[in-house]
């Protein structure tokens, strides 16, 4: 990643770089979609809170694999929403840990000192970033600021997943690919405090973190395919999708649920291939096949951190990363290899 204090000020699309006279910040930014290497770290303007909003120190801010696909624009779906020839936010990122330095008009549940985790969509990697106040929550006590900023966006997918869309009850079979991951990690601890019986499927050199997150059993998936050893159980949380949809059915019970939760797919649609399959395969058995998009809710954060608090989820991090390496994190989270979650710290 390249280091800069000036940059190309034609790149309207990304914060521009500021003199020394202005407020000002580190960021890291990106003016058009590619790999790593697009990133660069400069001096930009600091934001300012709007009504609603608060403005937040970022101490440590997460990174997953949705933000690989915002950065490279692919699959090309993503340009829809994020912008057609280059990101409408020129800083990456979305979760994040801090504390609150200035408050908006309207606030009034938080104040400058307060300790917060949460997310936004202005991009987190960067000195300070601004939210809205709904967006961020207090970081239970104890809780780190690398831990806190692992939270958010993975281990609400997971939230909703198994209790919104899955409706996964006490003594119910789930099992989860790449339990290991991000979302996987937070899964296996959230079935578990559900009260499920946990299988997660992860590589060789994971199964003792996988075990370690409370799962009841764990299957190498690099050894074992769970969808011929027999056992169906009554919710899957694929995300993975390494194998056929028509595989993974054989191992959900006839009335089980079927998460497919990767975000992969093709080049130009993602998953929307698969989406498109699933909901007509719906119609036709049982089987409850249920593609879905996590979507950011303050009260869930709130259900986050009292799981958090209460010792039922712990956030697993793998590495961490300065702000400047921050185009080697997207890096290694893009390899698709990570055990757990990865962090910049600022």
């Amino acid at each position: 990643m390249r280091i800069e204090e000036q940059s190309d000020a034609a790149a309207a699309a990304a914060p521009q770089p500021q003199s020394s006279g202005a407020v000002t910040m580190r960021a890291v930014v990106q003016r058009r979609y590619g790999p790593p290497d697009v990133l660069e770290s400069v001096v930009v303007k600091r934001p300012a809170p709007a009504r609603g909003e608060v403005l937040v120190r970022v101490a440590a801010a997460s990174v997953h694999p949705g933000d690989c696909f915002v950065m490279t624009g692919e699959p090309y779906l993503v340009r829809l929403v994020y912008g057609l020839r280059r990101p409408r936010h020129g800083i990456p990122g979305r979760d994040f840990a801090g504390v609150v330095t200035e408050v908006g008009d309207d606030v009034t549940a938080l104040r400058p000192g307060d300790e917060v985790f949460g997310w936004s969509t202005t991009g987190s990697l960067a000195e300070y970033v601004c939210a809205p106040a709904d967006n961020v929550a207090p970081t239970p006590a104890g809780l780190s600021a690398v831990a806190a900023a692992a939270v958010p966006t993975s281990a609400m997918t997971a939230l909703q997943a198994l209790r919104d869309i899955a409706h996964v009850r006490p003594g119910q079979t789930v099992l989860i690919t790449g339990a290991s991951g991000g979302v996987g990690s937070f899964a296996v601890q959230i079935a578990k405090a559900i009260g499920a019986e946990v299988t997660g499927v992860c590589r060789t050199r994971n199964i003792d973190l996988v075990r370690s997150l409370g799962a009841d059993h764990v299957v190498d998936g690099t050894a074992t395919d769970f969808t011929r050893g027999g056992k169906r159980y009554d919710v899957i949380l694929d995300s993975v999708e390494a194998q056929p949809l028509e595989d993974v059915r054989r191992a959900l019970a006839p009335t089980g649920v079927l998460i497919p939760n990767s975000g992969r797919g093709g080049r130009w649609l993602g998953p929307l291939g698969r989406i498109a399959k699933t909901r007509v395969l719906s119609a036709f058995t049982r089987q409850r096949l249920r593609p879905f998009t996590s979507v950011g809710k303050h009260h869930d954060l709130l259900t986050l951190a009292e799981l958090i608090a209460t010792g039922q989820v712990t956030p697993a991090i793998d590495r961490t990363y300065a702000l400047d390496d921050a185009a080697d994190a997207l890096r290694y989270v893009g390899a698709g290899h990570a055990r757990g979650k990865v962090v910049v710290t600022i």
